[in-house]
This record gives C-alpha cells, sequence and structure tokens, in this order.
C-alpha cells in the first residue's frame, strides 16, 4: 500500500483498492488530495493488469467536501488549479473526479456517512455507487453561494434528470439514501456496500476486459452533451461566482 497526501493505493491482484485517508475530517479534500486523486488515477491507467478499481474513504465518512477554508488559505494555488489544461480540457478540481471517468477500468464507490459537495461528485465519477443505508448526500455549495463544479454538472442531471439534479443543488438540502437510491443517486444501499462492490467486481473481471473498456467508453461518448463542452460551461459559470465569494458580495449565501 502507498499513501501520499491522505489518499491511499493498494494493488491487490487484478483489483485497484483506493482510499480517502483525512480521516479527523471527515475526508474533507485538500487541493494535494485533489491533485494526488489526479495522479492515482494516472497509475491505475497503466496498469493492464488492474481489471476493476474500488474507491472508499476511510473513518467516519466516505468525504464531507472539499475543505473550503483550508483551500482558502492559499487563494492563489486555488487559481492555479481553477486554470484548466488544454490538452485535458478540465482544471485540477474537475479532474479529480474525471479521472476516474476517464480510465477504462469500471471504478465502483463505496460510500458511508458523509457523501457531500466535492465529495458526492467524487462518488458520481465512479461507473457505480453502493453505499450504506446510514449515509447522507447533499449538492452543497449552494451554501457557499456556489455551483458544483466538480464534474458535478457532467454526471448529476445525467444520472437523475435535470429536475432532480436542479432540486438537489438549488435547495443543498441532504438527502438519505433510499430518497438517493429512488432517484437513481447511487447504483443501490447495501448493509455491506464493500461486500457488494467487491461482489460486482467479481462478476465484472469474469467478462472481457476488451469488452468492459468498451462498453464504459461507448456510454461515457454517447451522453447528451460532449464533457468537455459541459465542464467549460461549468468553469465559466462557477468563476463569477468564486469572485462574488473573495470580494464578499453575496449577502444571501447562508
Amino acid at each position: 500500500m502507498t499513501v501520499s497526501h491522505n489518499v491511499s493505493l493498494t494493488i491487490d491482484g487484478d483489483r485497484a483498492h483506493v482510499a480517502l485517508d483525512r480521516t479527523d475530517k471527515h475526508n474533507g479534500l485538500t487541493i494535494d488530495m485533489l491533485n494526488e486523486l489526479v495522479r492515482v488515477a494516472g497509475v491505475i491507467g497503466k496498469r493492464s493488469d488492474v481489471r476493476t478499481v474500488i474507491l472508499s474513504g476511510n473513518g467516519p465518512s466516505f468525504s464531507s467536501g472539499l475543505d473550503v477554508a483550508k483551500a482558502m488559505g492559499n487563494p492563489l494555488d486555488v487559481v492555479r488549479n481553477f486554470v484548466p489544461l488544454p490538452w485535458r480540457g478540465t482544471n485540477t478540481f474537475q479532474e479529480a473526479c474525471w479521472a476516474w471517468r476517464r480510465l477504462p477500468q469500471p471504478v465502483i464507490a463505496v460510500v458511508h456517512g458523509r457523501c457531500y459537495g466535492g465529495g458526492l461528485q467524487l462518488a458520481l465519477a465512479a461507473d457505480f455507487r453502493f453505499v450504506t443505508p446510514d449515509s447522507e448526500f447533499s449538492v452543497m455549495e449552494a451554501k457557499h453561494g456556489l455551483i458544483p463544479d466538480m464534474t458535478g454538472a457532467a454526471t448529476l442531471s445525467r444520472l437523475i434528470g435535470i429536475d432532480q439534479a436542479l432540486l438537489l443543488t438549488m435547495t443543498a438540502d441532504p438527502v438519505d439514501a433510499a430518497y438517493a437510491e429512488r432517484i437513481g443517486l447511487v447504483t443501490a444501499v447495501s448493509a455491506d456496500p464493500r461486500a457488494a462492490a467487491e461482489q460486482l467486481a467479481d462478476r465484472i473481471t469474469a467478462r472481457s476486459p476488451h469488452a468492459v473498456a468498451a462498453a464504459k467508453k461507448l456510454f461515457d461518448r454517447t451522453w447528451q452533451t460532449s464533457a468537455r463542452r459541459t465542464l467549460s460551461i461549468e468553469r465559466a459559470t462557477q468563476l463569477p461566482l468564486i469572485v462574488r465569494q473573495v470580494l464578499g458580495r453575496d449577502r444571501n449565501a447562508k
């Protein structure tokens, strides 16, 4: 197992296990963690022996989202990581999630506890989500006067429909696992989501790796709008909101 910047990677045979490991902060995401998620996904993508990936969070929660206070402690670092790389079409915040969609291997998220904001967008970037009955979900960016900008615009409405996506985004209300399953936000609720994830990984591994990779690529490429275009719009919409927050001009955000 390797651990760097509160992200661990273990490769066990044909399976990669990736875990967020900032347990004292409910795996609140730092910019270092986002960069490490990008790096780890790159490592896995080069491993033809890895057939499936299980993504989880250690401690009491999957992830409470971006640690805004820590990130804003270094505004220049935020700015640097907000700028997209032209050849990739994403910035660091987006690539930390989208890198998992780029992988040819299927990614299965195991979720428990809080799954908020950027943490939810990371889980949505997985191909499947198995969650505990007591897990809780929130598109919480509106509480900070922002929108989801870590690829949520490219995943949320496509999974649950635009009305439910707007409802969760505009209200920032938390929802429980049963509701999340009912609207299609998660794949399944399970008393033992890790076991469910391992079982699915076993079933997928029994199939042709080329067919599995082709199926993932097929459905990603045939979603309604190109991901690159959607993520560009996402950044452009978020930028003036960030500026308002920095200047302290959004008085209505609670």
